[in-house]
């Protein structure tokens, strides 16, 4: 009887964790519906039509989708300035709304499960790396406009990403670009590979991937211009995040240069932006 008390006392324990366990998602999605039905707030909408051109693109059905990612985004996602910045209603919201571009016309987005906050600087921001040849190990310092990072931060210079909103087709998009990273980090380190359905999607997208990354290593090698940013060809990660960039923003330039690559997308993204 003294070992059956114990025993019983844990497996009630265990029960009683698979119960939460089993109820943390439709908790989630209970809560998210909720924030859904809630009417966006007016001063919102003011701030998407003046900082973030590409939603008067889109059609109605995708304006209304963006609107309820933004609300469950922005009610999950803090925010935190950094060098002094004081965070905003116009920051939040045009952040928002081009990282909710990438959740368009999924049935159960997930909105970025690693992301735990957001921080913004005014402007680009240093960082030290450790950098080896392998003999001298150096510490050096580099200028960004945007990281994004496994253990559940995205790093964004408030600059750049009003100005990546304001210029909706030139390709270059930091907030594009590291929520891309994102959901590249969603089932591990970022390596051009997320999660796919199937596996005849990882096939076909690993073929075309790799051949496009190829070419774009080689354009960069010849000096050769290219679609896609020269630091796309630094990894496979990169090319996926800039690939992402040039998606959204120049659709009929990539459909037309790289039409198996804009596939690829059309069907990870689930949406078709040659027709916004």
């Amino acid at each position: 009887m003294e070992l059956l008390v114990p025993l019983l006392i844990t497996l009630g324990l265990a029960a009683l964790f698979l119960l939460w366990l089993v109820g943390q998602p439709r908790l989630a999605e209970w809560r998210r519906a909720r924030v859904r039905r809630q009417p966006f707030p007016a001063g919102w909408r003011r701030i998407l039509k003046r900082r973030v051109p590409v939603f008067r693109r889109l059609p109605v059905d995708l304006q209304l989708q963006l609107k309820k990612h933004m609300q469950v985004f922005l009610a999950e996602k803090p925010f935190i300035g950094c060098a002094g910045l004081q965070v905003t209603d116009e920051m939040r919201v045009t952040i928002a709304a081009q990282a909710c571009l990438l959740l368009l016309n999924h049935p159960r987005p997930d909105y970025f499960p690693n992301l735990r906050q957001v921080l913004v600087y005014p402007g680009a921001f240093a960082v030290s790396r450790v950098h080896s040849d392998g003999a001298v190990v150096q510490d050096q310092r580099q200028v960004l406009a945007g990281e994004s990072w496994q253990q559940g931060q995205v790093i964004l210079s408030w600059q750049d990403a009003l100005e990546g909103a304001a210029v909706a087709d030139d390709g270059r998009n930091v907030v594009i670009h590291e929520f891309a990273h994102q959901i590249d980090q969603a089932n591990g380190p970022a390596n051009g590979a997320p999660l796919l359905p199937t596996t005849r999607d990882r096939r076909r997208w690993s073929r075309v991937w790799n051949e496009a990354f190829a070419e774009l290593q080689a354009q960069a090698a010849r000096g050769e211009p290219s679609l896609f940013s020269d630091y796309g060809a630094t990894s496979p990660a990169e090319f996926f995040a800039v690939a992402s960039e040039v998606f959204f923003e120049q659709p009929q330039q990539m459909a037309w240069e790289a039409p198996e690559l804009y596939r690829e997308l059309a069907r990870f993204y689930r949406v078709n932006p040659i027709n916004w």
